[in-house]
C-alpha cells in the first residue's frame, strides 16, 4: 500500500471514489474544499500495489486567528471499510504526518458511523484519538444526532407510507391548497438568502451571506439544487439540497412567516425526497435536530421526525492532539469566548 495526496486541481480520481463508496460524504468531496474557501484543502488516498483504491481522507486545514496554532480537520472522514484496520490506520497516520508538519495542534475527526461501532471506536483510542463527551444538540461542528430516511429500492408510495399520518396529511394539503415547488440553480440564491434571514431571526440563529449559498452551487454544479415553494406568486419556503453518492443531503432549509398555515416546507422536503428516489439512492439525510422539549428549534426536530423516525447517534468528535500547548491554549479562548458571548447574551436580555 502506498499513500498518496492530491490538491482540489487534482481531485477528480478521489472524488469519483468518495461518490461510489457507501462512507461517502459530500463533505469528504474537493467541492467541499470549494465552499469552505477559508480553509486549506488536501486529499489523501491509499492505493494498492496494483493501483486500486483502497480508501480516502480529505482534511481541512485553518489558521485560528491571532494564534501561531492550526486546525485540522476531517469533516466525516474517513472513507474506506472502516473495519479495515490497516487502511484506517495508514489514512490517519499519513494525515497526522502532514498536521505535524504544517503545526496543526489537533487532527479533528467526527466519522459517519455509529455510536455502537465499538471496533472502530476502539482503534481510534488506539492510535490517540480522544473523545469528549456531548450534549444532545449541536455542540459538535457537525450534529451527532441525525435523521436518515432509507429510501433504497423503494417507491414514492412506500417512502411516504412510512410517514407519520399527519406529515402526509400536511404533505398533500399544500399541493391541494395550490403550493407549488419550483427546482432552482445558484441565479435563486440571492431569494433564497432573503428567506434565510426571515428564518433566522424568527428562530435565533446566524445566517450565512448570499455569497456562501453561491459557493455551494458552483462547487457542486448539478448536484446542488434549490427548491422553492410558491404560493399566490409569493416565495414562501425553500431548501437547498446536495446529491453525492447513494445520498442527498437536506444542507439549508428557510421560510417566510406568512402562509405557514398552507404546509409548504412539508411539499418541500417531499420534492426533495422525490429527487433522491429518482436518483436511485440508499439515504435521504436530514441531518440534525434538538430533541430537548425546551430548545428554541425542538419543532425542527419535530417536524423532520414526521418524515423519519430514524434519529441515530453518530460517535461524535473525536481529537488526536498533536500539539498540547496549542491545545490548551486554542481551548482556554474556546471558553472565553464562550463565556463572554453568554454573558454579553445575559446582558443584552436584561435591558
Amino acid at each position: 500500500m502506498k499513500i498518496e495526496t492530491v490538491t482540489i486541481e487534482q481531485a477528480a480520481e478521489f472524488d469519483a471514489f468518495v461518490r461510489s463508496h457507501p462512507k461517502g460524504h459530500m463533505m469528504q468531496t474537493s467541492a467541499w474544499g470549494r465552499v469552505k474557501k477559508e480553509w486549506d484543502w488536501r486529499g489523501f488516498l491509499l492505493r494498492e500495489e496494483d493501483g486500486a483504491i483502497r480508501g480516502v481522507c480529505a482534511v481541512l486545514l485553518r489558521q485560528i486567528p491571532m494564534t501561531p496554532f492550526k486546525l485540522m480537520y476531517a469533516p466525516r472522514g474517513p472513507v474506506c471499510d472502516l473495519h479495515d484496520a490497516d487502511a484506517v490506520r495508514a489514512l490517519l497516520l499519513a494525515v497526522k504526518e502532514y498536521g505535524l508538519r504544517n503545526k496543526a495542534y489537533t487532527l479533528k475527526i467526527d466519522t459517519d458511523t455509529l455510536v455502537t461501532d465499538e471496533a472502530y471506536i476502539g482503534l481510534l483510542k488506539e492510535l490517540g484519538f480522544t473523545f469528549k463527551p456531548h450534549g444532545s444538540g449541536f455542540d459538535t461542528i457537525q450534529a451527532r444526532y441525525i435523521f436518515r430516511l432509507d429510501v433504497g429500492g423503494k417507491t414514492e408510495e412506500e417512502v411516504m407510507a412510512g410517514f407519520h399520518p399527519k406529515t402526509r396529511y400536511n404533505t398533500r394539503l399544500a399541493g391541494r391548497k395550490g403550493v407549488t415547488v419550483e427546482i432552482r440553480g445558484k441565479e435563486s440564491c440571492a431569494e433564497f438568502h432573503d428567506l434565510m434571514l426571515v428564518t433566522g431571526a424568527r428562530d435565533g440563529f446566524a445566517t450565512r451571506d448570499t455569497a456562501y449559498f453561491e459557493r455551494i452551487m458552483d462547487a457542486f454544479g448539478d448536484d446542488a439544487r434549490i427548491y422553492l415553494a410558491k404560493y399566490e406568486g409569493k416565495t414562501i419556503a425553500g431548501a437547498l439540497d446536495v446529491h453525492c453518492g447513494d445520498k442527498v443531503w437536506y444542507v439549508y432549509g428557510a421560510s417566510s412567516n406568512e402562509y405557514r398555515n398552507v404546509m409548504p416546507n412539508y411539499l418541500v422536503q417531499w420534492e426533495m425526497i422525490r429527487w433522491a428516489i429518482a436518483e436511485g439512492c440508499r439515504w435521504y439525510d436530514f441531518r440534525g435536530g434538538y430533541p430537548e422539549e425546551d430548545n428554541p428549534l425542538h419543532g425542527i426536530f419535530k417536524f423532520k421526525k414526521g418524515f423519519c423516525n430514524d434519529y441515530m447517534e453518530l460517535m461524535g468528535e473525536a481529537d488526536l492532539i498533536l500539539d498540547k500547548v496549542g491545545y490548551k491554549a486554542v481551548g482556554a479562548a474556546e471558553k472565553l469566548r464562550k463565556s463572554t458571548r453568554g454573558l454579553r447574551a445575559k446582558i443584552i436580555n436584561r435591558k
